[in-house]
């Protein structure tokens, strides 16, 4: 899909909430509005915080943090510019600034046709082995 078909389907979505959580349960929440930029991103601070070559991430405007852990714990990554919300027991599941980056793969759904990347952050530091996601725009710098 390329990035015109993907903001077409951004429309369909925009009114549709999302539901979504840490690994143990012990942070939920719940999105609402459009998902907006859907992109991958391989670089180092993602791929340490995922333990993965590549990171998942889509915007939206609105959160609400619910369950036992409420709102996550927060690591300014970049201050000023993005932080990072971690459950303290299993992981992180989001960034934000200036809106709230969920990782998809957090989502209980991640079939929506508005989640397919439609850009690729530092897709030059990916792993060599690992193809790029087709029909994306890409930087090397983030």
């Amino acid at each position: 899909m390329n990035a015109t078909a993907a903001a077409d389907a951004q429309g369909d979505e925009a009114a549709q909430e999302r539901t979504g959580g840490c690994l143990c349960g012990r942070i939920r929440f719940t999105t609402e509005g459009p998902a907006t930029f859907p992109h991958t991103c391989a670089c180092r601070d993602c791929q340490k915080l995922g333990g993965t070559p590549v990171m998942w991430w889509v915007g939206f405007a609105t959160v609400s943090w619910t369950g036992e852990g409420g709102e996550p714990t927060w690591y300014e990554t970049f201050p000023g510019e993005a932080k990072r919300g971690f459950c303290s027991r299993v992981a992180a599941i989001d960034s934000d600034i200036p809106e709230i980056g969920i990782n998809v793969t957090a989502l209980d759904d991640t079939s929506g046709p508005d989640l397919v990347p439609i850009h690729a952050s530092f897709r030059d530091n990916a792993v060599h082995w690992l193809p790029p996601v087709p029909e994306t725009e890409h930087n090397t710098a983030g």
